[in-house]
């Protein structure tokens, strides 16, 4: 490096330096050019819990003899030992003792599968406890049943029941009791320690409640006693979009589960859009769907009239029943209600609705809301039209699957550990419950006529209650959660209560 007027500077300096009159000059021409630029950002970030929350509704009701309003009414009045409700006789003898959400009268029968049961303000059973049935002077014939609706928000879940027997008193002996041949005390009106004969007197049976009716339908002997003919009528318009592989599957596993409840049973399949396809004639051999189009409009009506032509080959000795499902609202319900009409008598018609269907349309469709399936809100998930399509199956085939029966003792016995629920009864493996599903229990007891004087003055007492637990990242959960009195390691609670857990 040269010696100027004794300057210096080094190598590295004077690169520096040619670097700053380079910057100097790239900013002198803003006005004619542009930087080069690059900019990545991650904003707005934000994560939220879900939701799992269980909530129930119910129905309930007595069949305790004619002419007890008044005295069945003081025991649910707000001085008596049941929830406050204004009992009602529906039947002659038999009462209505307790009904949530009772906004209307109908409200539990129409709307509990497509109500948004999940919404703050409806008043349903929430953390509550509560009980059911507060019944003193009854006799044999006597008989009370409970439907429960239960409903998992957002999430899936399993579901599992609980319960216990918290009394089973003996109490006093009448000059009666102590004579029959099944008391082992002696007379007295002093109340004596001990188990009374009441809680194995008394018939009990847990099954799933397909449709929600109150009522037990059907059986293993009703399974095979009158064979089918089916016509599944499936809504394949553009809504469907991407859930038509769930609905194919859902419709594969119906014809299956109808075939199998008995060997002379026939399935078909007609499919509506624009136009109406009958892509399965009924037959014992069924071919699974797939690659159904799901474009076009929803012509329903359609649907209908030609599943109806199909099921004329039926055989004479077989049932017709007809299952329409869709994802909303037919091109013309007018139409669609006109062609079911013109049906033949003899078919009975099933409805299922996914995707905010109106469902006291389909009720006027098939004529009877206990046929009507709909899933509350506009979900569309695999799993709930997988299981609302199992409910169909098992309510046509007369076989609503029983949980547990037996005497009062048993049951609780069996509940007292808990029992695993199962979301999809049509299915070999257990499933989780379905978020937005509408899945019914009832449970049912009956003091039987044949019951001697033993039961005289015994009381009894139990507990009912549900438990639910995320099946996300849960994909083994115990079969049997309960035991004792205190959270075993998974943290699930061991013992009955009477109310709704989440």
């Amino acid at each position: 490096m040269s010696d100027n007027n004794g300057f210096k500077i080094s190598r590295r300096k004077a690169l520096a330096g040619l670097g700053g009159i380079g910057v100097a000059s790239a900013g002198a021409g803003l006005g004619t050019s542009a930087y080069f630029s690059d900019e990545e950002s991650f904003e707005g970030n934000s994560l939220t819990a879900g939701e799992l929350d269980l909530k129930l509704d119910y129905k309930a009701t007595y069949a305790g003899g004619p002419g007890r309003l008044d005295e069945i009414d003081g025991w649910y009045s707000d001085d008596g030992p049941g929830e406050p409700f204004d009992v009602e006789e529906i039947e002659d003898g038999t009462y209505l003792i307790g009904e949530v959400p009772n906004e209307t009268d109908d409200m539990w029968a129409d709307e509990v599968q497509d109500t948004d049961l999940c919404a703050p303000d409806l008043g349903l059973v929430n953390g509550d406890e509560i009980p059911v049935f507060v019944l003193d002077d009854v006799k044999p014939g006597d008989s009370g049943e409970v439907t429960v609706s239960l409903h998992v928000c957002d999430n899936d879940a399993w579901m599992y029941m609980n319960g216990a027997l918290t009394a089973n008193d003996e109490n006093t002996v009448t000059e009666p009791e102590a004579d029959s041949g099944e008391e082992d005390n002696d007379e007295t009106s002093d109340p004596i320690d001990g188990e009374g004969e009441l809680a194995d007197a008394i018939e009990t049976t847990l099954w799933y409640d397909e449709n929600c009716n109150n009522v037990l339908d059907g059986g293993e002997d009703d399974t095979t006693s009158v064979p089918s003919c089916v016509q599944l009528v499936l809504d394949t318009s553009g809504s469907i979009g991407g859930d038509i592989d769930t609905v194919e599957d859902a419709a594969n596993d119906l014809a299956n589960d109808i075939l199998d409840a008995n060997d002379d049973n026939a399935v078909g399949a007609t499919t509506f859009a624009d136009d109406a396809d009958v892509v399965n004639s009924v037959t014992e051999d069924w071919s699974d769907l797939s690659d159904l189009p799901a474009t076009g409009s929803t012509g329903m009506s359609d649907g209908i009239s030609e599943a109806g032509d199909d099921l004329e080959d039926c055989p004479d000795d077989h049932d017709r029943i007809m299952v329409i499902f869709t994802d909303g609202a037919p091109d013309s319900q007018s139409a669609a209600e006109d062609a079911a009409d013109a049906l033949p008598g003899d078919i009975e018609l099933y409805a299922i609705g996914v995707a905010g269907a109106n469902k006291e349309f389909l009720e006027d469709l098939t004529g009877d809301e206990d046929n009507v399936f709909v899933v509350a809100d506009d979900t569309t998930a695999e799993e709930a039209i997988e299981q609302v399509f199992a409910q169909v199956g098992q309510t046509i085939t007369g076989g609503e699957e029983v949980i547990e029966e037996g005497s009062l003792a048993d049951v609780m016995d069996a509940l007292e550990d808990g029992i695993a629920l199962d979301g999809n009864r049509s299915s070999e493996d257990r499933e989780p419950f379905a978020g937005a599903m509408t899945h019914c229990l009832g449970f049912e007891w009956e003091v039987p006529t044949d019951v001697g004087n033993e039961i005289q003055t015994d009381s009894v007492a139990f507990d009912l209650g549900f438990y639910a637990l995320q099946s996300r990242h849960n994909d083994d959960p115990p079969a049997e959660p309960f035991n004792g009195t205190y959270q075993d390691d998974n943290g699930l609670p061991s013992n009955g209560t009477a109310n709704a857990s989440d």
